[in-house]
């Protein structure tokens, strides 16, 4: 008659089985100075690029910064593993703003201003130029401002349409409407300030 329990695992496997579950789970934050020293470098370099980004999506300061801050938090995490850096903080900052809009509305607690230097989001200006064509994005559809963002960032047409998605034609197509909407409204500012 047979054992109808089925038989142990020794001890030494389970822990390894274990270590390897662990491995997998833990984040994967950059281990020596050097990655720290990177990644800090990269962050004061781009985070305000990023916020700008956010904001061409019709987004206000607020939704802007905590998008992208957000996205830094989670490259944080995996950074040593992320390949493309710039695009994928990108997507994800996106796709944090979309989850900022889509959670209840609560009041903003004041929060004490902590040590350690100024954010460099703070450093962001926006001249009248600017101001006018993030709110002509605003009243876009969320596909021209998307593809106006990250062309306006250095990203081809096809490395756009594979991040968004779709084809490098609709990518074009987006761009051109976004394109005539800004010239349009830059017209009109122009004929109302003679």
């Amino acid at each position: 008659m047979s054992d109808p329990t089925p038989p142990r695992e020794p001890q030494a496997a389970l822990a390894q089985r274990d270590q390897l579950v662990d491995a997998r789970r833990r984040p994967q934050t950059p281990a020596d100075s050097a990655a720290r020293s990177e990644f800090a470098g990269f962050y004061e370099t781009t985070m305000p690029r990023l916020v700008v980004f956010v904001l061409r999506h019709g987004a206000d300061i607020h939704e802007a910064r905590e998008a992208a801050q957000a996205a830094f938090a989670q490259a944080w995490e995996r950074w040593e593993s992320i390949e493309h850096p710039h695009a994928w903080l990108r997507t994800v900052a996106f796709r944090q703003l979309l989850r900022l809009r889509e959670r209840p509305e609560g009041p903003l607690a004041d929060t004490e201003e902590r040590p350690g230097g100024v954010c460099p989001v703070e450093r962001i200006e926006l001249g009248a130029q600017e101001k006018l064509v993030l709110k002509v994005l605003a009243g876009l559809p969320m596909q021209q401002r998307r593809a106006f963002a990250w062309t306006f960032d250095g990203f081809t047409p096809q490395e756009t349409a594979e991040a968004l998605k779709t084809t490098p034609e609709a990518v074009r197509q987006n761009l051109a409407r976004a394109r005539k909407s800004l010239k349009q409204a830059w017209e009109t500012m122009k004929e109302d300030h003679q």
